[in-house]
C-alpha cells in the first residue's frame, strides 16, 4: 500500500463521522520531511436519491479547520507514514479543480460550468439539476434543457474545460 493510499484510509475514518469525503490524496518528499495535501469536501451520500436540484454548501474555514485537527490527530495516532516528519495541508478542492465524478458534480448544483458535448459544441450555464443519468444546465440564451452525458459515448468536458464523466463515486 502507497504511503498516499495509507493516509487516505487513516483520513476517511477519521473524517467519517463528520459528514466529509477524502476527495484527493498526496504525499510528496521535501528534502527530509514529506508534504501531505489532503482534499476534502461534504459528502453527499447523505442526499435524498430523489433530490437532483438542492444545493450543497461550500465548506467554510473553520470546518476546513477542524478536518485538519481531527486529520492531524489520527494521523498521530496511526502513524501510516511511520516516524517521518510531514507537513500536513487539509484544503477543499477550490472551484478550478475539474469535476470528474458524479459526487463533485452534485456537489456542485447552483455553480456556473462549461460542458462539451460529445462533439465541439461548448455549453455554458448553472447546473440546475443533476440525477443519475442526466445534467440539466439553465442555459443564458434559454430554457433549461437536460444534457445526458452518457447518450453518445465518449468523455465529456467539466468546469473549465477538464474531463468529467459521470459516475457514482
Amino acid at each position: 500500500m502507497s504511503a498516499a493510499d495509507a493516509v487516505r484510509e487513516v483520513a476517511r475514518a477519521a473524517l467519517a463521522d463528520r459528514g466529509l469525503d477524502v476527495v484527493d490524496v498526496t504525499v510528496t518528499p521535501a528534502g527530509r520531511r514529506r508534504v501531505v495535501r489532503i482534499l476534502v469536501d461534504r459528502s453527499v451520500s447523505g442526499l435524498d436519491p430523489s433530490d437532483h436540484t438542492s444545493r450543497v454548501p461550500p465548506m467554510d474555514l473553520d470546518e476546513v479547520t477542524e478536518a485538519t485537527h481531527t486529520v492531524s490527530a489520527a494521523l498521530d495516532s496511526a502513524e501510516p507514514l511511520g516516524n517521518a516528519p510531514y507537513v500536513l495541508e487539509v484544503s477543499s478542492p477550490g472551484v478550478d479543480r475539474p469535476l470528474r465524478t458524479w459526487a463533485q458534480l452534485r456537489r456542485n448544483v447552483g455553480r456556473l460550468v462549461t460542458v462539451s458535448t460529445s462533439g465541439t459544441q461548448q455549453l455554458t450555464g448553472r447546473i440546475v439539476a443533476l440525477g443519475p443519468d442526466a445534467l440539466t444546465l439553465g442555459r443564458p440564451d434559454g430554457p433549461e434543457r437536460p444534457h445526458r452525458p452518457g447518450a453518445a459515448g465518449g468523455p465529456r468536458r467539466g468546469h473549465r474545460g477538464h474531463a468529467c464523466r459521470l459516475g457514482r463515486a
